[in-house]
């Protein structure tokens, strides 16, 4: 992926996404799977992140959505920073065993770590949609 700062990445409406992110994390060594996160209530998806075995084991003990930061390389309880916490409603397993879905509720003012136009958290972190081979906000 060409090289694009994180405003125009989170804000803009160009297309930039990036191929390689499996091949980044696989080089990080750290044993991971893909957490698709979804709102309990509305369906609504949130976020895809990653868990390892320790961030699952926290995930369950505490009742918090809580991920492996690929680009950290560390434990990422979701909201410690921003407030804006997912209590875990339920994990489900996929038939393979390779991914997981988190079931969650938000508590705060969003999923999101990017902001709308009214400061906001945004509610998802799939917030643009893409048309004509451009992004357009939703």
């Amino acid at each position: 992926m060409a090289e694009i700062d994180a405003k125009q990445l989170e804000e803009g409406r160009e297309l930039c996404l990036d191929f390689d992110k499996l091949d980044k994390i696989a080089q990080t060594g750290q044993p991971v799977v893909p957490v698709v996160v979804q709102d309990a209530d509305s369906g609504e998806v949130l976020i895809l992140a990653y868990a390892n075995r320790q961030a699952l084991e926290h995930a369950l003990r505490e009742g918090v959505a809580t991920f492996w930061s690929t680009s950290r390389n560390q434990l990422w309880v979701k909201g410690a920073t921003s407030g804006d916490t997912l209590e875990l409603v339920e994990v489900r397993v996929n038939c393979e065993q390779n991914s997981l879905l988190y079931r969650v509720r938000p508590i705060g003012e969003g999923a999101c770590h990017t902001q709308g136009t009214d400061g906001r958290a945004r509610s998802s972190c799939y917030y643009r949609r893409i048309v004509d081979g451009q992004l357009e906000f939703v």
